[in-house]
């Protein structure tokens, strides 16, 4: 073989650690948005003040895999009819060892996924205007939010439609930001096939979707009748709490008396995003001072308080505050209700799940999804990252929510000739009706 020596090194050092090749990335699943740490990343417990570097690894274990690796590239390069492209047997491999993880949640990230995945927290995209997300028993992807005059909208996609295929490539089972920022995104003015299976026949439908620049605001606020705010919340992007702290200004500043904060269909985001909209709620003398805190495998964690007119966290791996202690002089006294569903997940439950805790907010709709685990994005110093599982998150009373989800106080489903639907109107929704009465009801005491 020419050039074994290099080969050897490519394989025995930067390529250790997977026995899975390139077609692997097709059957990782995972939820779209989730919680992240973002800009604080931690590996073995210690937070990662610069980007990692690869260690040097040894024992029979690496060894072994590279040696297989070595006779597979061997093997390669006997009978394969192709060439191969080094970079995407690279990719593959990277990508290999983090679904052998088994973690739902993983991903490895090459450079131009990784600036598509950034990108992914700052509410605007050139792509058709829907919200996907996957179930990650089943590795299928359904559209659960079509926007209005959005080209997936225009194009007759409805929510609860399964996207089945992209192209000619089935989807089911396929990592969602690949999905999403490879296949669905792209240049504006191209256009993208979309095969999906609609209804209780799974009826199939070819859409042909415009890719257009899609700016969508991830907060929608409005005021209702008699005086009733309403805001509904797509993610928690590093955009929204500023984004939420101007609506929830604003709706004060029109009369404001009661508020319904809607987080259905709300995949989760930036955990430090939904512990700042938490601080800006809730007063003071109504908690304790914990908003949220987390816990690694060694017992290990962060913990987020509100005390004295600021954000404080209180991290046991030392090495920076991350921008905290933030400013939090500010509260909101009036009743509150939240609405959920089983579309709402991770950083939804745990703002939802910390104003139920301390009987801030009255919750309305269904059994959220129950994802009580966040991950870390870590980069790796040559571009690409590694997304990980790293701890578990609390309720500020000590419940970790993972595979349970949050329970309403107030348990109501959605019509069914609603759910099919592409815009529910808030004058026909009944779950919407089911959180005003239950303000009705905090307002009168009962």
């Amino acid at each position: 073989m020419e050039n074994g020596e290099a080969k050897n090194k490519f394989w025995k050092g930067v390529l250790t650690g997977a026995l899975i090749m390139a077609f692997v990335c097709l059957i990782v699943v995972g939820l779209s948005a989730g919680i992240f740490l973002i800009g604080r990343t931690v590996i073995d417990g210690e937070p990662l003040q610069e980007e990692a570097s690869a260690p040097e690894r040894g024992g029979s274990d690496y060894d072994r895999i590279g040696e297989k690796l070595e006779y597979l590239d061997e093997v390669v390069d006997e009978y394969f009819l192709y060439d191969k492209d080094m970079d995407d047997v690279a990719d593959g491999i990277y990508k290999g060892l983090i679904y052998g993880l088994n973690d739902p949640y993983a991903a490895y990230y090459n450079e131009e996924e990784l600036k598509a995945f950034e990108e992914d927290t700052t509410g605007e995209y050139c792509g058709i205007g829907a919200i996907v997300q996957q179930n990650m028993n089943t590795g299928i992807i359904t559209a659960t939010r079509v926007f209005k005059d959005a080209p997936a909208y225009e194009a007759g996609m409805l929510p609860g439609d399964i996207l089945y295929m992209v192209g000619e490539e089935y989807v089911t089972g396929k990592d969602l930001n690949l999905l999403v920022n490879e296949d669905i995104r792209g240049e504006e003015g191209t256009f993208v096939e979309i095969t999906v299976l609609r209804g209780d026949s799974g009826e199939e439908v070819v859409l042909n979707v415009e890719r257009r620049q899609v700016e969508i605001p991830t907060v929608e606020p409005q005021m209702l009748e008699d005086n009733v705010g309403y805001i509904y919340l797509m993610e928690f992007d590093s955009v929204t709490g500023e984004q939420f702290t101007q609506a929830v200004d604003d709706l004060m500043d029109q009369g404001m008396e009661k508020l319904v904060i809607d987080l259905r269909d709300n995949p989760g985001g930036v955990l430090d995003t939904a512990v700042e909209m938490l601080a800006y709620l809730l007063p003071e003398d109504k908690m304790d001072g914990m908003l949220i805190y987390t816990e690694d495998k060694d017992g290990l964690g962060d913990r987020f308080m509100s005390r004295g007119g600021k954000i404080v966290l209180e991290s046991d791996y030392g090495g920076g505050n991350f921008g905290y202690p933030k400013p939090d002089g500010h509260q909101l006294d009036i009743p509150i209700a939240v609405l959920i569903n089983g579309n709402s997940a991770s950083a939804s439950e745990l703002f939802a799940g910390a104003l139920q805790d301390y009987g801030a907010a009255v919750i309305v709709g269904t059994q959220s999804f129950g994802k009580g685990i966040v991950q870390s994005l870590v980069p790796l110093g040559d571009g690409t990252a590694i997304k990980l599982t790293t701890s578990r998150y609390f309720l500020p009373s000590g419940v970790c929510i993972h595979e349970v989800g949050i329970t309403p106080d107030v348990e109501v489903d959605l019509d069914e000739e609603l759910k099919t639907k592409s815009v529910v109107e808030l004058d026909e929704d009944n779950q919407l009706a089911a959180a005003l009465e239950a303000l009705d009801a905090r307002s009168d005491g009962q």
